[in-house]
């Protein structure tokens, strides 16, 4: 299993490999706010571990293996953003929110989170019934303080 750190660096591969159809060092350092001598030792790692293919000035490929990791990973951050703002989280603060507990999470509670999301997106009254104990709760702590 990769290291939270080794996370970050597979989700981004994978994010921008999606997007623009490549991902080079500089583009991973400015997205992740590291030096690029940082991301040239991950990479190396990566490669090392068969997340990825890389070749000095050449670029990087992700294997089947990174590929599936990045996937998961995209699904795991997409699918606790949809979370958090179903259960009424700012929108300003999820990002961070989510960066700060993604890696803390067993596969198995984002797989139970992934059962509420469904059954919150299959029962919109659901989402009300949430909304309407939100408001009552925060009336009741405007009260008190």
């Amino acid at each position: 299993m990769p290291t939270p750190s080794m996370e970050d660096y597979i989700e981004q591969i994978y994010m921008l490999i999606e997007e623009k159809g490549y991902a080079r060092v500089s583009d991973i350092a400015e997205n992740l706010q590291v030096h690029p001598s940082s991301v040239t030792k991950m990479v190396q790692k990566l490669d090392k571990d068969q997340y990825l293919n890389y070749e000095k000035y050449r670029g990087l490929i992700l294997t089947p293996k990174g590929k599936k990791v990045g996937k998961r990973l995209v699904y795991r951050h997409e699918l606790l953003e949809q979370f958090l703002e179903i259960i009424g989280v700012d929108k300003g603060n999820i990002y961070e929110d989510v960066e700060g507990i993604e890696h803390h999470l067993s596969w198995n509670s984002i797989d139970r989170i992934g059962d509420l999301v469904q059954y919150f997106e299959e029962n919109p009254a659901s989402i009300k019934g949430l909304r309407e104990v939100q408001d009552q709760n925060e009336r009741q702590n405007d009260e008190e303080a």
